[in-house]
């Protein structure tokens, strides 16, 4: 059994924004393989597939180490059986990078998994950064049109290498340069 958890905000005002990046290739994955968001345990709201579940958690981005904490302790996972899917400001936009374990860098979602579950897998959702916006007011902030079409293509290789990562495909540091 895999978990692949998305980060992001839990309220709509969020659903279209660079923060939110996790919960969206979550979304494209899961309407791509037919499945629906519909259990909501271990403060997250899950999907389920045939050997794997998809979790967006509700706890809010910087709490996401609550509802993973969670996840591994019901569902019995190893941590690199764990697999988080989040935005990174570090990366331009479109660049993707999986890595095996890590720090959590400048991600305060990351970060507070890290610290409450340990180091998992991550998938990396580059997001640029407009160094004319305050950082939490530019993750934050509403994913413009041209930006769209970029992350689009983003969501769909990332959710190729989702399922590299659950059929256990995926076991190696990588960087996708998608621009």
């Amino acid at each position: 059994m895999k978990i692949i958890v998305g980060l992001g905000n839990p309220e709509g005002k969020y659903n279209n924004t660079y923060h939110n990046v996790g919960f969206s290739v979550l979304d494209f994955f899961a309407k791509k393989n037919g499945l629906k968001f519909n259990k909501n345990k271990c403060r997250a709201i899950l999907a389920f597939g045939d050997d794997f579940i998809l979790a967006k958690p509700q706890t809010y981005m910087n709490l996401s180490g609550d509802s993973v904490y969670e996840l591994k302790k019901y569902f019995k996972v190893p941590l690199f059986d764990i697999l988080i899917v989040l935005d990174d400001i570090d990366l331009p936009k479109g660049k993707i990078r999986f890595r095996m374990a890590g720090s959590a860098g400048t991600h305060n979602g990351l970060r507070d998994i890290v610290n409450k579950v340990g180091s998992t897998p991550r998938l990396k959702i580059g997001i640029g950064r407009d160094e004319n916006m305050n950082l939490a007011d530019y993750v934050l902030s509403t994913i413009d049109s041209k930006s769209k079409e970029i992350l689009s293509v983003s969501y769909a290789t990332a959710s190729d290498l989702i399922e590299k990562f659950i059929n256990g495909e995926l076991c190696q540091d990588q960087t996708i340069c998608l621009n």
